[in-house]
């Protein structure tokens, strides 16, 4: 039973840490997007940070749809090999942007894909934020379950 415990209780840390990297690369994505229109942290109107209270939440529900079945994959490679250290999900968040960027060219719909070399690498860029935010909420405790059950 406490087996069951620890695989349910696993799997609600990783949902949440899910949600935290679809935040923060959100996050990541709307400061990107005010600092390619030029707007200086000076200049912010006060509009600026009342709007990113509803942009980033908005944009995280895109983030975390077009993400989820790449970082699922990654997320089950690092439950298994039980891999803890934050350049690994560094790089995990990097190859599912990779991958939703790859899909995205391939897509009937030619507006849909990013082709502007600042966009790719500002979705790469977020892709790595969500993977380290991953690891600070929940991929510090990969492989868990396994210790919870040999005791």
């Amino acid at each position: 039973m406490s087996r069951l415990i620890a695989y349910v209780v696993r799997f609600a840390v990783i949902l949440f840490g899910y949600a935290v990297a679809s935040l923060a690369a959100s996050a990541f994505l709307n400061i990107m997007f005010l600092a390619s229109t030029g707007l200086l942290a000076n200049d912010a109107p006060s509009a600026v940070p009342a709007s990113l209270w509803f942009s980033v939440p908005f944009a995280a529900l895109f983030v975390a749809y077009f993400a989820f079945m790449p970082a699922i994959v990654v997320i089950l490679v690092s439950e298994i090999l039980g891999r803890r250290d934050w350049l690994f999900y560094a790089l995990g968040g990097a190859v599912t942007a990779g991958v939703f960027l790859g899909f995205s060219h391939r897509m009937a719909d030619a507006g849909f894909a990013v082709s502007e070399p600042r966009a790719i690498a500002a979705v790469i860029g977020g892709g790595m934020v969500g993977g380290i935010f991953y690891w600070f909420s929940a991929g510090r405790w990969a492989g868990s379950w396994h210790e919870a059950g040999r005791a």
